[in-house]
């Protein structure tokens, strides 16, 4: 029996999950049952990857073994930081050098033999889980604590500095900022990056998640199952590229272009980046967060003109599209605030899409787990559109 072709998979369900909801109707996002506006503003990364990987969140003692586990993972091995060198040293994008960097992480830990956790992973314990699992686990929670480094290590190669040694006291929203710069950062630096890292962490069976449940549903490893992850997330149409939304800002300068830039573009037929969403047909909820973060950032000591600039933008842009495009609701999407405020925390634009990995990283490990206990081989079929009834003739010999 032939199934109906659905081009792109689009409205198929392909597993359950307990991870996240999106309801693109309602512009809802859950996380474990949490809405997304109620976990991401209070959770630090490792509270929002441990509900992920456990589906409740952790006591003090567990939380307190995790950030230890967390911070040892960010010790990159010595192989990893020489491919990063090498990585830097040919030009290789910060997405490159991540998808690279995460495969080397089997040279100092290998896949572990069934039964046996690899490395000394204290918030993991084989209790009531197979081995496999706990095996699994342990890999998460180092792939997870590892992103941070391998995204600020190849940073500072790239610019001709060094890696900074790792600091174990740190959350990883606070080591990724000082492995990055070196400087103690704020706590309104670290609360602004944690809120963004727990928004973006996991969003329902989009592409890159989809292809690393693929990967583990092969039986495979998950740094195998992370770096595929990586490679279609590196894809402009899945990753996006939240720096034009920002970029649209800076060119109009000031409040008074923004309607005839704006305007200008529409008629032009441009895209207003960082507006509409192809799930969301109301507003992404994520903006929403986002956006609250980056008012209490800005307030608290950014750079107030260009908040203020972003508002009046946005307000803009949102009233020409109603006017434009009556018949579609184009709302604010997660690119637009998420520009603005990993540009405010003083983010360069190709550390957009790495960050958001650094987040991203707690949820496909999480769906790799959840994989992992389905243990079923994800095999889809293909319908043949090509041509019929060819023979072999001695002239094709």
């Amino acid at each position: 029996m032939t199934s109906a072709l659905v081009s792109g998979l689009d409205s198929v369900v392909a597993a359950t999950t307990r991870l996240s909801h999106v309801d693109g109707e309602r512009g809802e996002l859950l996380i474990a049952g949490f809405p997304v506006e109620e976990l991401a503003p209070h959770a630090t990364l490792e509270q929002a990857a441990y509900l992920l990987w456990h589906g409740e969140l952790p006591d003090a003692a567990a939380l307190a073994a995790l950030r230890t586990d967390l911070a040892v993972a960010r010790e990159l091995p010595p192989a990893t930081v020489a491919l990063l060198r090498a990585a830097a040293e040919s030009g290789a994008t910060p997405m490159d050098a991540l998808r690279m960097g995460v495969a080397s992480l089997s040279l100092a830990t290998p896949p572990a033999s069934p039964g046996e956790t690899p490395r000394a992973v204290s918030s993991v314990t084989p209790a009531h889980r197979p081995a496999a699992e706990t095996a699994a686990l342990a890999a998460a929670v180092q792939l997870t604590g590892a992103f941070p480094a391998l995204v600020a290590a190849h940073w500072r190669l790239r610019r001709g500095q060094e890696p900074l040694p790792n600091r174990p006291e740190l959350s990883p929203a606070a080591a990724f900022l000082w492995l990055l710069e070196g400087e103690e950062p704020t706590p309104e630096r670290v609360r602004a990056l944690g809120t963004y890292l727990c928004t973006v962490v996991d969003h329902g069976l989009n592409a890159s998640t989809f292809a690393a449940r693929v990967v583990t549903s092969t039986g495979s490893d998950l740094v195998s199952a992370v770096t595929a992850a990586v490679g279609a997330l590196k894809g402009p149409l899945h990753g996006g590229a939240p720096g034009p939304a920002l970029d649209t800002v800076f060119e109009i300068g000031t409040a008074e272009r923004a309607e005839p830039v704006l305007r200008a573009k529409l008629e032009r037929g441009e895209r207003l980046m960082g507006f509409g969403h192809r799930v969301y047909r109301v507003r992404d909820p994520r903006a929403d967060v986002l956006g609250a973060a980056a008012e209490r950032f800005y307030r608290e000591g950014g750079d107030a003109s260009l908040y203020s600039l972003a508002r009046h933008v946005e307000a803009t842009a949102l009233r020409l599209l109603r006017e434009k495009k009556p018949d579609r609701r184009l709302d604010t999407n997660v690119e637009f605030y998420t520009a603005l405020l990993l540009h405010g925390l003083g983010l360069p634009t190709d550390l957009f899409t790495p960050t958001f990995a650094i987040g991203r990283v707690a949820g496909w490990t999480a769906h790799c787990l959840e994989q992992l206990r389905e243990g079923r081989l994800i095999r889809p079929q293909a319908e043949y559109v090509g041509p019929r009834g060819r023979r072999w003739t001695a002239a094709n010999g």
